[in-house]
């Protein structure tokens, strides 16, 4: 029986006939007699919506998560505080969408939404031109790619220094149909090797080069050289950010990006295990045909009013196939719009304030955590929010400990081949020095003798 389905008996048959069928079984015949459901499913007893938010609430009260926890995880999502306004306005029926808006055209407020963070992004990035968000940092970065192969016509990627793996992992699934080639040039403190860039563009020309900066260990990258390289040989250069660095670093554009991509999270957005995400994508004007996604513009209509159109949207769903430029088709429409509360809360003071709390904090930890024998922090360059530490036991041995104490302590980087193994500590503005000195006193539990 299945109340909720309004097809009467009747109904199923006509359409069973319609498809030469006797009965709805034969819809299944493809799946093999020992995957079948042979029996109802083995469901609890009914409850009442009242037990059921008990049960869901008990089950929630396990998770490990940055309101009950101490968080010191990072890389490239990361507890800073999310100032209680950006909810309240999302979450206002003027405003709340859903998370994809896949008709903008028809809300001047949506419109106007869009416009508005691209601009904060162009002023953030000092890019010329913003799309209305992609769905991640990894997915923007891999769209980057792409993107650079169309303008190029090279499938072949630099990437220069330590990129997320995971975002490397994303860049190589989403390039498979379009055969690129990732090379990575890495020193072995995790920074870029400029030196062997330069030999192998004298070789062979890739369509970019690829930096992450800050890298995936926190590390300040020089971008400068890495520019004027790529653009000495034709290739484009592409950097991809942590927004609330440019607070403080100097923005992409200023160094020579001709893209600029991003993990949009700390701009508002809560960590929410994982998602919904931001992905941040802004270029150079003289590229705005290539990019993916969609660009909303301000105009004026015939009585002279400001209005807001979509001036963009190069998807196959409104035009030919061969002239789309991906297969992105909407952006992250509410977690957007958080974006631009966020940016239009704190403003460029704000920004920066957060920028800098997070690295004093951050280096106020390193140090204490480095003078406790048998610690070391592997890498000798400046850092943003995070940073590498080596340790005296596994740190997956550290972190079991740690979590003991309510306290999330970072990533184990020896999961990923290839990476310099320890444990990466990301410090938000959120962080106090108690909360600090005590991760370095059970740190000391495990000192060397």
């Amino acid at each position: 029986m299945h109340p909720y389905i309004p097809n009467t008996e009747d109904d199923r048959k006509k359409m069973l006939a319609a498809i030469g069928l006797n009965h709805i079984d034969e819809l299944f015949n493809v799946i093999p007699e020992d995957l079948r459901l042979k029996e109802p499913l083995n469901l609890p007893d009914p409850k009442s919506e009242w037990e059921v938010l008990q049960q869901l609430t008990t089950l929630a009260e396990q998770n490990a998560d940055a309101t009950h926890y101490t968080c010191f995880l990072g890389g490239g999502a990361y507890d800073h505080y999310v100032p209680t306004v950006v909810p309240y306005i999302i979450a206002r029926p003027e405003f709340q969408t859903a998370y994809t808006p896949y008709q903008p055209e028809v809300s001047q407020g949506t419109l106007q939404s869009i416009f508005e963070y691209q601009s904060m992004i162009c002023r953030l990035t000092e890019m010329e031109v913003s799309n209305a968000s992609l769905y991640d940092g990894a997915t923007a970065l891999a769209e980057a790619a792409l993107m650079a192969t169309a303008i190029t016509k090279r499938p072949l990627h630099y990437i220069a220094g330590t990129l997320h793996p995971n975002y490397l992992r994303v860049m190589q699934t989403y390039g498979t149909g379009k055969s690129l080639e990732f090379r990575t040039f890495v020193q072995p403190d995790g920074t870029a090797d400029l030196a062997a860039l330069q030999a192998a563009m004298e070789q062979e020309t890739p369509a970019s080069i690829i930096l992450q900066n800050p890298n995936f260990y926190g590390t300040i990258e020089d971008g400068q050289p890495l520019a004027d390289l790529a653009h000495q040989h034709n290739a484009l250069f592409i950097v991809s950010v942590d927004p609330i660095s440019l607070g403080i670093l100097q923005p992409p554009g200023a160094y020579g990006a001709d893209i600029v991509t991003g993990e949009g999270q700390s701009l508002g957005i809560p960590l929410s295990f994982g998602g919904p995400y931001l992905g941040i994508f802004a270029a150079r004007k003289k590229y705005i045909r290539f990019m993916p996604g969609r660009i909303a513009g301000a105009t004026v209509d015939v009585d002279g009013k400001r209005g807001f159109v979509l001036v963009l949207q190069t998807r196959e769903q409104q035009i030919k196939r061969e002239r789309a430029t991906s297969n992105i088709c909407t952006n992250q429409g509410l977690m957007m719009l958080a974006a631009t509360v966020y940016m239009a809360l704190m403003g460029k003071q704000g920004i920066a304030e957060v920028a800098t709390q997070a690295t004093q904090k951050a280096h106020y930890l390193a140090r204490r955590i480095a003078e406790i024998p048998g610690f070391s922090l592997p890498i000798d360059k400046p850092f943003f929010k995070e940073f590498l530490v080596q340790t005296p036991v596994p740190p997956g041995t550290i972190l079991q400990r740690l979590q003991e104490e309510k306290i999330l302590g970072g990533i184990d980087t020896s999961q990923w081949e290839g990476l310099i193994p320890g444990l990466l500590i990301a410090v938000t503005e959120k962080r106090t020095r108690a909360e600090m000195d005590r991760y370095v006193e059970i740190l000391r539990e495990f000192q060397a003798a």
